[in-house]
């Protein structure tokens, strides 16, 4: 079995990649690096790690070969980088005043049980959905009833030996 040895750019161990014959060519390398490592939605480039030849597809490689792929996006995709959801064509958008006035406001949205038929835009909809789903969490834990003995002070505690709630006379007996 022969072997080329690869390493992505970014990383600083080499892996080995096992073929049949003398040589391989630099696409069908390619199709197994990327079936190896699971990678999608990007090209690879090859080059030599000594010489830093860049191969073409139907180059041939040498077995015990060292090489470096670089990650290359594919043309026609778009970034999933969203930090700047405000920006567009290299300006900063001002928020713009509701266009149409029968829209919801968000404060009536965040009182608004059925939100997929609530007539307002979809930002809105889901900083309600957001609000409201933190909101259940928050309000429970709040309104949580607290055992209080006769002092004022918290009457049980989870046991560490049983993990059951003892009271305060449990434990003095």
């Amino acid at each position: 079995m022969s072997c080329v040895h690869y390493r992505f750019q970014s990383r600083l161990t080499y892996d080995s990649l096992q073929f049949e014959g003398l040589n391989i060519s630099a696409g069908e390398l390619k199709r197994q690096i990327m079936r190896s490592k699971r990678l999608k939605f990007c090209q690879l480039k090859i080059s030599n790690a000594q010489t830093d030849e860049e191969y073409t597809d139907d180059a041939l490689i040498p077995k015990n070969t060292s090489v470096i792929i670089r990650r290359i996006p594919t043309a026609g995709l778009k970034s999933s980088n969203r930090r700047f959801v405000g920006h567009q064509a290299g300006r900063w958008r001002e928020p713009s005043p509701r266009a149409d006035p029968s829209l919801l406001s968000l404060e009536q949205l965040l009182k608004t049980e059925n939100l997929a038929e609530a007539k307002a835009s979809e930002e809105d909809k889901l900083k309600a959905v957001m609000y409201q789903s933190s909101l259940c969490y928050y309000s429970s834990r709040a309104a949580a009833p607290r055992r209080t003995s006769a002092s004022g002070r918290a009457q049980g505690f989870p046991a560490a030996s049983c993990w059951r709630w003892t009271t305060q006379t449990e434990r003095e007996s």
